[in-house]
């Protein structure tokens, strides 16, 4: 799949079949638009193309989210689901002022080439949240180009979408999040050297960067930790650790029974279970006392 970083780097693209959104998550419901946009591009002999944003419009107007997957998973679900081109477009001031109209005539048509576009129900865009469906289907029959509207996926009576997800991974409900998912909630990452204070506990640890301010998990969780064709289990720490006066979020995991130098591989972290929350304990001694708990529990949950 190619990935377009910005308007300016679009070249040779004379028509297409698009969809526009965040797409945070890649979930069931943006899967259902994603199958329907690969399908109708291959029977229009066109290529696919999602538009989505390098600052989310709701970062940008300073309502910033917990982000789902990093820019490389999504980008990696969007390629495992057919899509032909990824193009990435920064959310800014002046894109953030254009008109509804000017967005559907410069840059989706004039620039994109739009053929046809699949939107959500629930899609806005111009500014204000002028635009919508009703425009967009009666800007089509002037401007000779299709447009369908996808309605949300329920699952359980429950409507999939990313905040409900954001929601159930908070909770701590990993099974109703896989199911919305259509696969188990993970954090992936390039292994790091850490300041190794684990080691002089007993407890080593592998250091993933998350490059998130907000994440939608923090505490202590079981996991499986994917290493190149191996699984393995372990127990992890997304937080602050306030007990040595931390300040970023990072993703610290343990794993059982493993004893290998693994610094600039890449792990996928996989969450099975919530043990507890993150606290700031009075020494290491009871720090190391609790992550003994911590991995009696993880052990005994996949024993069980």
């Amino acid at each position: 799949m190619e990935l377009i970083r910005g308007l300016h780097n679009l070249k040779n693209l004379s028509g297409c079949v698009l969809t526009i959104g965040n797409f945070d998550g890649v979930h069931a419901g943006h899967q259902e638009i994603l199958k329907k946009l690969v399908q109708k591009s291959k029977e229009r002999g066109l290529p696919s193309l999602v538009i989505s944003f390098s600052v989310t419009p709701e970062t940008f107007f300073g309502r910033p989210k917990a982000r789902i997957n990093n820019f490389r998973d999504k980008h990696l679900l969007l390629e495992s689901l057919g899509v032909d081109k990824h193009l990435l477009i920064r959310f800014s001031k002046s894109f953030s002022e254009l008109s509804a109209t000017d967005f559907v005539n410069k840059i989706l048509l004039k620039k994109i080439g739009m053929r046809h576009c699949f939107i959500g129900d629930d899609f806005r865009f111009g500014i204000g949240r002028e635009g919508d469906f009703s425009m967009l289907k009666k800007m089509s029959i002037e401007k000779n180009f299709a447009i369908e509207k996808i309605n949300a996926v329920s699952i359980g009576g429950r409507r999939v979408s990313s905040s409900e997800i954001r929601k159930l991974l908070t909770e701590g409900d990993f099974k109703t999040a896989e199911v919305f998912l259509g696969r188990p909630f993970s954090i992936s990452g390039k292994v790091a050297n850490g300041e190794k204070m684990g080691r002089t506990i007993g407890f080593p640890t592998a250091n993933i960067g998350i490059k998130r301010k907000l994440s939608p998990v923090l505490g202590v969780y079981s996991v499986h930790v994917e290493h190149g064709s191996q699984t393995h289990i372990g127990v992890c720490n997304v937080g602050k650790r306030p007990t040595i006066g931390g300040t970023k979020t990072l993703l610290e995991v343990f794993i059982f029974d493993f004893d290998q130098e693994i610094y600039g591989d890449y792990v996928n972290v996989i969450f099975r279970q919530k043990c507890r929350d993150e606290k700031k304990f009075s020494s290491f001694d009871e720090l190391k006392n609790q992550i003994q708990k911590d991995v009696k529990k993880s052990r005994l949950f996949f024993t069980s």
